[in-house]
């Protein structure tokens, strides 16, 4: 499973930690309209009839409500009606819509927060994998290893695929968390749709393994007792 050729050029610079996440299809965004930079906030629930049908968090302000990012890349907002805003980071989406809005409010201030960042984890073990869901925007590669519970008992600590961008043509970073200097890139920040994916060990390893611990714990325990009747 990704597995890559023996030639193969990984990453090995750490500028993927500054990369900033463009929006994309199917992104659930929160969004939030201001006015005059900031001091009022304008309630969505009246502002457009659609809006009712926004799925709005439990426990979350009436005026901050989510939207889905549509397969062609347009979000319908109220007010504006469809936009395009994939392909924008953050920051550029909110600069973008607060043109938009600036027709309609004084000194629009737009708030964009994407709600269904996530990443896959495979900790080492055949067919086992993890969705974690990144909360915020500098999650790292240890944090969602712990979040998934770890690098299991057949995986290789030593080789750990941080797999990103497009899948189609992915950028495959090698991560060796068995050293002290291979922890220094543990923490580098997820981006959302990123694979992390520790290397298994063989099956015929893992068999042996399992045939042999037994067999050692026994021994072991033999000896153990033999040396302690064996005290004068």
């Amino acid at each position: 499973m990704f597995k890559t050729p023996s030639n193969y050029d990984y990453k090995v610079d750490q500028t993927i930690s500054n990369i900033e996440y463009k929006l994309a299809p199917n992104d659930i965004i929160e969004f939030s309209v201001f006015t005059n930079d900031g001091f009022k906030l304008v309630d969505l629930t009246t502002a457009a009839t659609s809006v009712s049908e926004s799925r709005a968090g439990g426990g979350a302000r009436p005026s901050s409500i989510e939207f889905t990012i549509e397969p062609d890349g347009r979000v319908k907002l109220p007010i504006i009606g469809k936009v395009k805003i994939d392909g924008y980071t953050v920051p550029d989406a909110e600069k973008f819509l607060e043109g938009q809005y600036a027709t309609y409010y004084n000194n629009p201030f737009v708030m964009l927060r994407v709600m269904n960042k996530r990443v896959l984890v495979f900790p080492g073990s055949g067919g086992s994998g993890t969705v974690i869901n990144i909360a915020n925007n500098n999650t790292t590669l240890i944090e969602a290893l712990a979040l998934a519970g770890g690098i299991t008992e057949t995986g290789k600590a030593h080789k750990i695929k941080l797999i990103k961008g497009d899948h189609r043509n992915p950028e495959v970073h090698v991560i060796d968390l068995s050293t002290i200097e291979g922890m220094t890139k543990s923490n580098m920040l997820l981006q959302a749709n990123d694979i992390i994916y520790v290397e298994p060990a063989p099956k015929f390893t893992q068999r042996i393994l399992a045939e042999i611990t037994p067999i050692v714990g026994i021994i072991t325990s033999a000896f153990l007792i033999y040396s302690i009747i064996d005290q004068p």
